[in-house]
């Protein structure tokens, strides 16, 4: 029978502990036991040794499976050993210690790493009917791109990269500052690791080529000035075959004659005449997918607004459409003739005599 501590005591957490709940834990011990932070006690070396030995099996899925239903045993017979001596730990935990402490090992060890290339911009204007509905756009990009001649390498044919002396391949110089580590990139290999004694004579070793490339990019209906859209791996390919960065478009849509965007409803102002507004009338509206008719009935007033439901902009989350609002001008007439203008005053002193006699009617009944 094992004679090995719980591993979910060793790390001070209850057996349905979550990832983020065990990293934090192993997190705390392994700064607290860190071999560089108590340099020659034995004791602190086995609690850190003993510590990531039990991280390691119950942040694996498997690992910790086996482990919660067979203990020790069951991880012995699957071909687990335990963590091992410092080579092994830092092997293992390579990224994790990066996190932690900035550096790979107490010697300077680091798991070499591949970089991924940067993302791009892309800024583009569309026309309003354009981010109404959508549209495909083809653009034009600049980018460091792998070198087609050796495939990112940067080697000429028949060679390889040689391991860089001067950091013994990690890119990096570790030094020691009381209990902590300071690293910094190896000036000769420029933190890759290698160097390239035959470089490829078309990329010249770096194994990017700049390019331009036609991407052609799929707008959906209903963006705005401010969105942003994301195509995976159209960024600059990764130096040493590293994976490609993002492409990100980002979208400024330009101003209509007619309509004004609020949200996902649409906005238009209408102007109709003083007999339109008095006697009512059917008008013409100019919409997102051409015209139609609207009614207005009797004594509209200056402001109204009438409302053609779905006929606004898409929604990016739903399916489903804004609303377009109708906003009403009663335009004054100007420029009028002598006799238009005794209609009008005819027309005032007629209305101004109704009012009167229905006040005169209201105050009999009042007095």
């Amino acid at each position: 029978m094992s004679d090995k501590r719980d591993y979910y005591e060793i790390l001070g957490v209850s057996r349905d502990a979550s990832t983020e709940h065990l990293k934090s834990h192993y997190r705390k011990l392994a700064i607290k036991f860190h071999p560089d932070k108590n340099p020659g006690d034995k004791k602190a070396e086995e609690k850190f040794k003993e510590a990531s030995e039990a991280y390691q099996v119950l942040s694996d899925v498997e690992k910790r499976q086996i482990y919660d239903r067979y203990g020790h045993q069951g991880l012995e017979n699957s071909g687990f050993s335990g963590a091992g001596n410092f080579d092994d730990i830092f092997s293992s935990f390579g990224s994790i210690f990066e996190d932690f402490f900035g550096f790979g090992g107490s010697d300077g060890r680091s798991r070499s790493r591949v970089q991924r290339g940067s993302d791009l911009r892309y800024d583009m204007t569309l026309e309003f009917m354009e981010a109404a509905f959508g549209v495909e756009k083809e653009i034009e990009v600049h980018k460091l791109d792998t070198c087609d001649k050796c495939n990112g390498t940067g080697c000429s044919k028949g060679t390889t990269p040689e391991t860089c002396s001067h950091c013994n391949g990690t890119g990096q110089f570790v030094q020691s500052q009381g209990f902590f580590k300071v690293k910094t990139t190896c000036p000769y290999c420029r933190g890759n690791g290698r160097l390239i004694p035959h470089p490829c004579s078309k990329c010249n070793g770096a194994g990017r080529i700049e390019i331009k490339k036609k991407v052609s990019v799929k707008i959906p209906a209903g963006v705005d000035t401010g969105s942003k859209l994301r195509l995976n791996g159209e960024g600059e390919a990764g130096p040493a075959g590293g994976i490609p960065g993002d492409l990100y478009v980002f979208i400024q849509v330009k101003q209509h004659k007619k309509f004004k965007r609020d949200n996902e409803n649409i906005l238009c102002l209408v102007d109709i005449s003083f007999v339109q507004a008095a006697l009512g009338d059917t008008i013409t509206i100019p919409t997102l997918e051409g015209e139609k008719d609207l009614k207005i009935p009797k004594g509209t007033q200056y402001g109204d607004t009438f409302k053609f439901k779905g006929q606004g902009i898409p929604s990016l989350k739903a399916k489903r459409r804004g609303d377009q609002i109708i906003h009403i001008n009663i335009k004054t007439p100007t420029g009028l003739s002598k006799k238009q203008e005794n209609l009008l005053k005819e027309f005032d002193k007629l209305h101004s005599n109704k009012i009167s006699n229905k006040l005169k009617n209201l105050f009999k009944h009042i007095y």
